[in-house]
This record gives C-alpha cells, structure tokens and sequence, in this order.
C-alpha cells in the first residue's frame, strides 16, 4: 500500500505513521498533487462540500453556499450565490431562489443541445426544470416522500438519484421510474454516510452505501413481458462488501476506483478515530473483488472528517480524479512513464528503468536514457559488482569516447581496471592510445596471461606498440624465460613488422605459429639458415612448406642445409618422390641409403617407381644389408630371373613366393628351374601341386616324382588338380557355346539387315553417270542396282563381272575397303 501525507507548502509525501511506515514493493497506479492557488484561499475561509467536473473547468461548492467554477490549476474563474445555471460557452443563464436547501443538481449530459434544455434539483423533493418551446422555464417532482435527496446522477437517457430509504433510477424518455435499489444497512444514518453513484457507461450504474458496492446493469425488457411494467429493467450483476465505508466511486477501464473513509483503534487509548482516507483501484468480481492498489491520502484536517465529508469526482476520458474534503482537494491522476521511471529508480531497479525507457523512448520527457544508464553503471560500482558494471558501459556508453575515457579513469580510481577491459571499444569509437596503454601496464604489472590476451585482441593500432615493447623488455630483464612474455614479445614486433625477430622467438619456444608467421609475411630468405630448426620443430609441416614452396627454397639448398642431418634429409626427399618422381631424380642414388638406413618398408617401393636409380648401386646395397626381398626384385629388374628364384628357394624357403615370381616372369626355364629344386623337397611338391595346374601341364611334375616319397596331402593336390581341369574344359566349353550362340545370332541379324528393301525415288542419281537413277518414262523398263551402303547405280554404268569374281561390288566403297558396299540388291523392270 502506497502512502501519501501533505506538508505545510501543500506537497504530498509518505506518513510518518509508524504503522504504515514500511515502503510497498508494489508500484502505486496513480500520484497525487494538491489543487492550490484558489482553492487554497477559499478553504481558508470556507470548507469544501461538494464539486462537480465538466471539459476543463471545476464547480466547487462550500458549506456557505457558495459555487465557484475554477480552471484545472485551481484558478477561481466565477463565483455563484445562487442556484445557477450558467453556458460557459454561450451567454445563456438560469437562476432561481429556491425556498428549501437545495442538497444536489444535475444537468442533461446534452444541455448545449436547444432539445436537451434541463436539469434536475435535489432537496427534500426531486425538480425537473424544462425550458419550453418559449423560453420559459418549468418544473416538474419526479420524486418525494422519502427524505432528502443527496445524490444524483445523469448519463444519457437515465437519471439515478439516492435518498434515505434507497436508489431509484427515472428513464426521461419514457417519464417512467424503472427501478428501486433498496439500502441494506438501515443502521447507519444516510446523511453521516451518504450513497455514492457513478455511471460506468450508459447502462451500468454502481451504487456505494456504507460498505457495499452494487454494479447495476440496465437492460430492455421483451415486448412479451411488458404489459404495464416500463421498458426497461434493471439487473445487479456483482455485489460486494469492502472493508471500509465508501465516499466515493469512478470509473477506471474495466476496474473501480474507490475512495473510502476510514475509522481505526488506537492500540494505546483502544478508542476509536478518524484515519486517513484510502484511494483505491480494484477489480470487481461477481460476489467478491480483488484490490489492485491502495493508497492513504493524508489531507488537512482528516482527523476531525466524517464519511459525508470526502466526495470523488472523477474527469471523463482523461483518468483524473479529484478527491474533496472540507479543507482540501486533491487531484490523483494515472502514473505515466516519467512516473513508472521515478518509482523504479526510487527503488533502485536501475535495469528495469533502463528497460523502460528504451521502450518508451518517444513517450518519455523528464528523463534521459543515457542518464538512467549511468546511474545504473554508477549503483553496480558501489555494489561492487564491477564486472557486470563494465559490460553494461558496452550499452549504455555507445560510441560516446569521452565518456567512455571518463568512466575508465573511475575504475582506475577504485583499482579495477581489469574489470573494463574486455569491454573497451576498439573500433568505433577510437580512445586515447594512453588509455589501451595504461590497461595493458596494469595488467604487465600482475597478469602475464590477461596481458598476453589483450595483445593478441586488441588491434596493434590502438596504442603506442614500441611502449609496450619496451615495457615487456623491461619485465624480462627480470624473467628471461618467461614463455608467455616471450609469446607475446614475438607478437609484438609482428605487429612492427620486425619480423626477424619475431621468427627467432617463435623458433626458440618452438610455437605453432612460426609457419604461420613464414607464410603471412613471405619469410622465407629469413629461414634459409633455420631450416634444421623448422625440421626439428615439426618435420611434417616444415617439408611441406619447403616443397610448397621451392620456388623461393631450392631443393638443393634444403639438401645441402640437410647433409648433417640424414634422417631429416630422407624425410624431405621422401615427401618429394611422393609428390613428384621426377623432380629429385639426381638425389635417387643418395635416397637408395638413406631409405636402406631409415625407412626400409619404403626401398622396395622406391626401387619399384624410380626409374632414375642405378640399379647396380642398389643391388650392391641391398646384397650387402642381405635385403633379400628387394635382391630378388632387383636381380629380376636386371634380366637374371633364375638367380632370383634361386635366391627365393635358398634364401627364403617359401614356394609360395617362388610360384609368384614364376607366374609374373611366364618363363618356361624358370618353371623348369623351380620343378628341378622342389623335386626332392615335399612340401615344395605339394605347394607346386596346388599352384601349378593353369601354369604347367602337371604330368610333367607326377612323372618325376619318386616312387615311394612321402607327400604330404597328395590326394587332395591331386583331387584339386582333376578339379581345376574339369573346371578348364567347363569353361571351354561355355565359351564354345557363347560364342557360337552370338555367331548364330549376328549371322540372323545380318540376314534380316540384307534382306530389308531400300527406298529409291526420283530424287536419286547414279554414282557414276550422276543422271537420276530412274527414267523419266517409267513405261521403258530399266535395271538398277542398289548397295547396301546406299550407293546407286544403273547396271550398265557398272563394270561387267568377271568369271573369277562374280560377286559386284560398289565401285566408290572398294575404292577405300570392302565394306558395308559389298552386298547389293537389284531392281528391274
């Protein structure tokens, strides 16, 4: 619950009241200011009754009956004596002396209308003045008999008006009285606690009495249902009771406002007194209703008001509601967005203000989204929360540089510059280099790793970079193997473009980054001499830079710079070859040690693929290293294929190898060779047994086998032999039978192309006298002959056929070969 209390000079602020001292969390709807000026000076010599709100003007009447019409500042613009009706518009008038108290008026919503020229007057009776069709004025009771009128209220068509026994509402259209609302509490007085009444719209009425609220709906009866009963109806569609007794009511949208009088008791004294009066929005519900927000309004002299004393009048359209007291009149209106921003700074939720602005950017006019940020940023600093401070300046500064200077040297000042630095601009806007200068030395001074990040984020154009060289100079005076400084150091004079220097660092830490280096800033006459130390660092990615690049690092060069280091020579070459087996062919002889020495499972391959090698330099070394695998492949290179097998059979021992080596080499004295020396040796026998049978006629090898050796597994070699020849003749046979089927079947083909008819029109011309192949006279008989190259001629420009070759063939087609042409067809006639 918000709360609000005057002071002497007319401002309203919170109660000092100790019960109700606790600020709400919940933001109040509307804000409160006195109406001054001359209400002030009438309530110091009179007290306020009454008043009553119309387009920008206020009629406020006073307990010496007097009614003064004021402007929405409190100005007095007129003052009555009497019951007047005055156009503020128009020099119209009425004014009437009455001979009873008059307790209320109220005039037709439409009195500017000429057709809606009346009002109604409460007393003890109820008047309708009418102005006639002469001018005149007339007066009619539409109610009396029960009391004094103390209420009323005009909306359209309807008037609803409340005395002691209840509230009635009169149709002025059908001059008919449509309903009567009862009061439910008798007990108390209805001149000490008057009804309220406001039209919501021009159906619904809500009535207030005491503690209870009626909302009213007036609706159109059925023409069924009328008889002698009035047109209209009305139903109670919600009825409630609150815990205070109400003075007043408005509408506000779909909710309530209600200003309500309250008593409390005195915790010491236990007596009962007059407490502030309450201004509250609810929600009406069917039987109940929810308080959306309540607030205690402190006006002069609470302490001796009754319920009577306090009316609500309530501006139309505009969500102005005027609370009057007899020594008072308070204006509350709804909160704007200046006022939503007010109340979230008052309760230090920057981020929400700072939220809210932005959105209502356009609406907003005391404050300033750049103001609220930096209040926020300046609240994170005193919570000591720095880092979530720093990363807002990124939102709330923008491309402000000076601010942005400002608000670094206020976190130098509490030591926290380390806080800002991930977040400082380092495009647009641009700082001061001192700034970058000042964060980069405070973090040299106690973060090597935070210093290293900077320099590696932060563009080398942002600060003074040979400052900062020397600074890091300086600390490794102290630290000489400091890998981080050194890093960074490297790092450093690549953005000086000193990159020889760089490049030595780079090589002595060993860092991923020096072929990076080499490749972005073209290095590459600065790593002739540092090659063994790229090669060592990483060989793999040290040879393909070389290679991808030996237009700028000769081959020779890195072979040369490579002579004391075989092993890493071999590596280079060994790539080479791979990308290229021509390239590095005079370094062939060379490559044929080291891969002996350094990579044998690649000398077979190499010997395979190089054609550049001397084959007799290779086989030297392989005999002498007794590489008997690539002895063999060079003595069969070299033409002496017996010696090879021989050294497969004696050196080896693996018949399997040896087979191989004789099916690739398909020589007759080498199978010969190979029966000769497995003859005697059993395993030998066998494994030529099952390897032999589509290579040599296997007779040749059973013959020689001696009568009573030992052969293990000889039926299935010879089962497997009988197969592997059933298996040859099966596939003869199928290939007999294919190839026959396919003569058969383009022999048909062909027969069916001779046999077709070819068409010969007019159009056509011999090929040797090149007049048309068919007469003009089609009655003449003619011969033609046709070949099946499509070639025409008549039969006496071909030459005769002689004894020895009967068949004819076309004169052009055999000029080349005897081809599709020599076939022909004949056509006489």
């Amino acid at each position: 619950m918000a709360e609000a209390e005057e002071q002497e000079n007319g401002s309203l602020e919170e109660s000092t009241d100790e019960s109700e001292e606790e600020e709400s969390e919940e933001e109040p709807k509307l804000k409160y200011e006195r109406l001054s000026n001359g209400v002030t000076e009438i309530l110091q010599k009179d007290a306020a009754s009454c008043m009553t709100v119309h387009d920008k003007f206020l009629a406020l009447g006073t307990h010496y009956g007097k009614v003064y019409l004021l402007d929405v500042q409190g100005n007095i613009t007129q003052k009555f004596d009497i019951v007047q009706v005055f156009g503020l518009y128009s020099g119209e008038e009425f004014h009437e002396t009455f001979d009873c108290p008059i307790k209320i008026i109220a005039v037709h919503p439409h009195f500017v209308r000429s057709s809606c020229k009346q009002f109604v007057t409460g007393g003890k009776k109820l008047l309708l003045f009418e102005r006639s069709w002469m001018s005149r004025w007339k007066s009619s009771v539409l109610h009396e008999g029960e009391g004094n009128i103390r209420s009323v209220k005009w909306r359209g068509h309807l008037i609803a008006w409340a005395n002691n026994m209840g509230v009635k509402i009169f149709d002025i259209t059908s001059k008919q009285r449509i309903t009567n609302v009862p009061r439910d509490d008798i007990s108390l007085r209805p001149d000490m606690y008057p009804c309220s009444l406001c039209w919501k719209d021009s159906v619904t009425l809500i009535i207030g009495w005491g503690p209870s609220v009626k909302i009213c709906s007036v609706k159109e009866r059925h023409a069924s249902e009328m008889r002698d009963l009035p047109s209209r109806y009305v139903e109670i569609v919600s009825q409630f009771e609150t815990e205070f007794y109400i003075s007043g009511l408005a509408p506000l949208c779909d909710q309530l406002v209600v200003l309500s009088y309250v008593k409390e008791v005195s915790e010491k004294t236990e007596r009962e007194y007059c407490a502030r009066p309450r201004l509250d929005i609810i929600q009406p519900l069917s039987e109940t209703c929810e308080e959306i927000s309540s607030d205690a309004l402190t006006v002069r002299g609470f302490q001796e008001n009754e319920c009577r004393d306090y009316h609500l009048e309530y501006s139309e359209g505009e969500s102005l509601f005027y609370i009057v007291s007899p020594r008072d009149v308070v204006v509350a209106k709804e909160r704007d967005q200046d006022d939503h921003i007010d109340w979230l700074l008052e309760k230090k939720k920057y981020e929400e203000a700072l939220m809210a602005a932005e959105i209502s950017q356009k609406n907003i006019k005391r404050h300033k989204i750049l103001d609220i940020g930096l209040a926020y940023i300046n609240h994170l600093v005193e919570k000591g929360e720095y880092d979530i401070a720093a990363r807002k300046c990124q939102k709330i500064l923008g491309k402000n540089a000076a601010l942005w200077e400002y608000e670094v040297y206020k976190f130098k000042e509490i030591g926290q510059l380390k806080a800002i630095s991930p977040y400082l601009p380092r495009g647009d806007p641009v700082l001061k280099p001192l700034i970058y200068e000042m964060i980069l030395h405070e973090f040299l001074e106690s973060d090597y790793e935070g210093f290293a990040t900077l320099i590696r984020e932060w563009p080398g154009d942002l600060y003074n970079n040979s400052v900062i060289v020397q600074a890091v100079r300086d600390h490794l005076k102290k630290d000489s193997q400091n890998r981080t400084l050194l890093k960074t150091l490297a790092e450093l004079y690549t953005y000086d473009k000193n990159y020889g220097n760089a490049l030595e660092i780079y090589l002595t830490l060993r860092h991923k980054d020096v072929f990076q280096l080499i490749h972005k800033h073209n290095l590459f006459s600065s790593i002739k001499d540092k090659i063994v130390l790229l090669m060592d660092f990483d060989s793999e990615k040290a040879v393909d830079m070389l290679l991808d690049n030996e237009d700028k690092i000769s081959i020779k060069k890195v072979v040369e710079e490579l002579e004391d280091r075989p092993e890493l020579q071999h590596v280079y070459l060994h790539k080479l070859f791979k990308r290229d087996h021509h390239k590095g062919q005079r370094y062939h002889e060379k490559q044929i040690s080291l891969y002996a020495e350094f990579d044998r499972p690649n000398l077979l391959p190499f010997l395979r693929d190089s054609i550049h090698c001397p084959l007799e330099k290779a086989l030297e070394i392989c005999q002498q290293r007794n590489f008997v695998e690539e002895t063999v492949y060079l003595l069969s290179r070299m033409g002496n294929s017996r010696s090879a097998l021989k050294m497969i059979m004696e050196e080896l021992h693996d018949v399997d190898k040896a087979i191989d080596f004789a099916k690739e080499q398909d020589d007759g004295e080498l199978w010969e060779d190979l029966i000769l020396y497995s003859i005697d040796k059993p395993p030998f026998i066998t494994g030529l047994l099952n390897n032999i049978g589509t290579h040599v006629d296997p007779i040749l090898l059973i013959h020689r086998i001696k009568e009573g050796m030992e052969i293990p597994n000889l039926r299935d070699s010879l089962v497997k032999i009988l197969q592997d020849y059933n298996l040859q003749i099966l596939l003869r046979e199928g290939c007999k039978k294919i190839l026959v089927a396919d003569s058969l079947s383009l022999l048909k083909k062909m027969h069916r192309t001779q046999m077709k008819g070819i068409l010969v029109d007019e159009e056509d011309i011999c090929e040797s006298c090149l007049s048309p192949i068919l007469p003009s006279d089609a009655a003449k008989p003619f011969s033609v002959v046709v070949f099946h190259c499509r070639h025409m001629f008549h039969k006496e420009c071909l030459p005769m056929t002689s004894m020895s070759s009967p068949v004819q063939f076309c004169n052009i087609c055999s000029a080349k070969h005897r081809g599709p042409g020599s076939a022909i067809l004949e056509m006489k006639k």
